[in-house]
């Protein structure tokens, strides 16, 4: 029976209308845990049946992330291919009959994100604006409309630092008000060089930055990929989410302020929370505990009444408030919370149902061996697992027991949650995309909740849009600013009349300043002369309230650094050296690099700060710059038999001297492409390295490097040259280092960046 759609729209106040974040649909599912941030379902149906045993259609697209569905569309982020020929997509498919409207290739590049693990995550829709957000595992942040033009891209790897790792932890963006929010481990610069766990909030209509926030701790023992939730709590807009370091977090989502992090996890918690009736928070993981040597917990947190921001970058402690806990552990499946109901997916493949009240456990049932990624879906009292071994779970929960209605085997594995839309279930799995109707009469669709949004109060500061900035010589920037009260809420959206003034944190490591000053309009301008430089500004208004923002002044090639201008005044302890942090504009590469002396000459160091950082990958310049050819001299300590490994990164492209394989190597991410010359590399042997990428006008492309002893004529062959197909045609140049396990040491100095000829 074809499903009859029919539903009730929203009441909406005048204000919440102003700043919509729900579709009149109700039925609508535009984010991964649909309209309660929960996986509940609003739907009920009248005269339910089973699923059929085949779906209505599929389509052939692999994934392990959650379909979004809007007005009769649906949303799929998923893969094709298999090593070289891998490309991420998204589509937008009819919902009815899945065929495609129009799909975009996401090439992934420098990750070391592994596809056959996790859940790479899922788009979001604002019904605002009607479009569509997604970041790749790559980290590159864009915005479709949902005809499919391109409203914006963001490479947040080269622009802000965002980290990848091999498990491909990308999560779901997140609409709040005019702001689209990312969370993921960023390494940017200066203050915010080292790694941490950063939500970043974007304006969703331009992709400028407005706010970051650090609630947790420096630095992270892993990545984490949970999504935010959202309430009004205090006269605030809140995000809860877990963090690399471990913690559940507590943050602004107008301003950034970071209120509050309990611990809970010795590793990062991958698992998004669940909120109860407005006064808890459930929250889940399955590594070390902070408090017991053994693994998994569940918890409930009771949220604090009153919210006060944190006097610095890192949020307070919550103490006191646990108020149950239970050893259960799962690896990033999300609790649903139904009434006073948990419904948990553990790691052993078990549905355990738990009151929200107490932390009683009520029953539990096996439903597979194993269930490491995927959520439960809840909809009109069932509940639709996706097992990790291909295969969906129908279950109806009871007070003491559940019964298995259905099991539907399906090609692939389940790693991602499913989503439900106008009586149709929604499944992604490793080989196939798959739509199921839920046979019904009819439909009917509860009222969906509407954001309770505060009145702005007084304004107490700025907010400056964007709030950070790189401008290369010669270049301006114009900025918007705002007016907000204490809590974050726009005040006045076009403040008149204030002063500029340079600005450096009384709290800042480096006093520096970027070379760069305001005109009559109001616009940064970088002379054709400037420093390379990076700094903050300090706003004021006419009525004494202040905001600031921060940026980068970089010089255009060609670019040279042989780091003899630099000062050793810092001293590292452990080794009793003298040393200088890294350029200062330079993106991740604080604590991963720094400058000291070499055999009477100041040179570019990789650093054995923390083993985390035993890779390093640091980014001098913009993500626009094209055709150019980088080169300098490397050198690897070690022995024979043990060295360590330096090289580039240019448009895209890693080339990289590899010690222990005696190979100069050129990738992207390495199980898409990884070509080899051999080159026999001696320790402590100072070598000269260069590269560059020539892009063709069909859109294919050679990455070409050599390498020779310094000081000898440069050979004319190359000594590797890598053919690609698709060829990225731009990147910010960058250099990478791996001190395997912090053993042994590179170098490099004498860095030039020069059009290619």
């Amino acid at each position: 029976m074809v499903p009859h759609r029919f539903y009730r729209t929203a009441s909406w106040s005048a204000l919440a209308a102003s700043l919509l974040t729900l579709s009149l649909q109700a039925n609508d599912w535009p984010t991964w845990r649909g309209p309660l941030q929960n996986g509940v379902s609003l739907e009920h149906y009248t005269n339910a049946g089973k699923l059929p045993d085949a779906p209505a259609w599929t389509y052939d697209a692999r994934g392990r992330g959650t379909p979004v569905i809007f007005e009769d569309k649906v949303i799929l982020w998923g893969y094709r291919g298999e090593t070289s020929d891998l490309v991420e997509l998204l589509t937008v498919l009819d919902a009815k009959t899945g065929k495609k409207i129009w799909e975009v290739e996401i090439a992934d590049y420098l990750s070391d994100s592994i596809y056959n693990r996790y859940s790479i995550g899922a788009p979001t829709v604002d019904p605002e604006t009607k479009r569509i957000y997604l970041c790749s595992n790559a980290g590159v942040f864009v915005c479709y409309e949902m005809d499919g033009k391109k409203v914006f891209e963001i490479p947040l790897m080269e622009e802000y630092g965002r980290l990848t790792f091999p498990n491909a932890r990308v999560g779901s963006p997140v609409i709040e008000g005019d702001v689209v929010m990312t969370h993921f481990i960023f390494s940017n610069w200066g203050a915010d060089g080292p790694a941490a766990d950063r939500i970043y909030g974007f304006d969703k209509k331009t992709g400028e930055l407005v706010w970051w926030s650090r609630p947790g701790i420096v630095p992270p023992v892993d990545s984490a990929f949970s999504t935010p939730v959202l309430e009004t709590r205090d006269g605030k807009r809140v995000a809860y989410f877990t963090t690399g370091c471990g913690h559940v977090v507590c943050v602004n989502t107008r301003n950034g302020a970071a209120y509050w992090k309990m611990p809970i996890s010795k590793n990062g918690v991958n698992a998004s929370v669940a909120l109860h009736k407005g006064n808890k928070l459930i929250a889940i993981h399955a590594d070390e505990n902070i408090d017991a040597s053994d693994k998994g917990r569940m918890i409930a947190i009771k949220l604090p009444e009153k919210l006060v921001a944190a006097e610095g970058p890192e949020s307070t402690v919550l103490e006191g408030a646990e108020l149950w806990r239970l050893p259960l552990g799962a690896t990033s499946s999300s609790p649903v919370i139904v009434g006073d109901m948990i419904y948990q997916l553990t790691d052993g493949g078990e549905l355990n149902c738990i009151n929200a009240e107490s932390g009683e456990m009520l029953w539990k049932k096996k439903l597979s061996n194993a269930n490491l990624h995927s959520s439960p879906l809840y909809v009109d009292g069932l509940l639709y697992c996706p097992m990790m071994e291909g295969k969906v779970v129908v279950v109806k929960p009871g007070d003491k027991d559940a019964e298995i209605v259905q099991e539907i085997k399906l090609d692939g594995q389940c790693l991602g949650a499913p989503a439900v839309c106008d009586g149709v279930l929604y499944v992604t799995t490793t080989e196939k995309f798959y739509s199921f109707p839920i046979p019904n009469s009819g439909i009917k669709v509860d009222e969906a909740p509407v954001a309770e949004i505060p009145k702005a109060g007084k304004a107490t500061a700025l907010q400056i849009i964007p709030a950070e900035v790189v401008l290369m010589a010669g270049e301006k920037q114009a900025f918007r600013i705002r007016s907000v009260d204490a809590n974050g809420f726009v005040v006045d959206e076009n403040v008149k009349g204030v002063k500029w003034e340079s600005f450096i944190p009384p709290t800042a490591r480096v006093k520096a300043s970027m070379d760069a000053k305001f005109n009559e309009a109001g616009e940064l301008v970088v002379a054709a002369d400037a420093k390379e430089s990076a700094g903050a500004f300090k706003a004021t208004g006419p009525d004494g309230i202040t905001g600031t923002i921060r940026g980068r002044a970089l010089k255009n090639l060609p670019m040279t650094e042989d780091f003899e201008g630099y000062t050793l005044n810092e001293d590292q302890p452990n080794e009793g050296v003298k040393f200088s942090y890294p350029p200062l504009p330079w993106i991740g590469a604080r604590f991963k690099f720094d400058i000291r002396e070499y055999e009477g000459n100041k040179v570019f160091a990789k650093t054995f700060d923390r083993l985390l950082f035993q890779r390093g990958t640091v980014f001098v310049a913009p993500s626009h710059l094209s055709n150019y050819t980088m080169q300098a001299d490397v050198l690897t300590e070690g022995s024979a038999r043990l060295k360590s490994d330096i090289g580039f990164i240019n448009q895209r492209y890693l080339i990289c001297l590899r010690g222990n394989a005696n190979k100069l190597e050129v990738s992207s991410n390495p199980e898409r492409l990884k070509v080899e010359g051999n080159f026999k590399v001696s320790a402590n042997t100072w070598y000269t390295l260069k590269t560059r990428v020539d892009v063709n006008e069909d859109g294919s492309g050679v990455v070409r490097g050599k390498v020779w002893p310094k000081g000898e004529a440069e050979p004319e062959a190359w000594t590797v040259e890598a053919k690609v197909e698709k060829a990225h045609k731009q990147g910010s140049p960058g250099i990478f280092g791996f001190s395997q396990m912090n053993q042994k040491r590179v170098f490099m100095d004498n860095l030039s960046i020069t059009p290619n000829k």
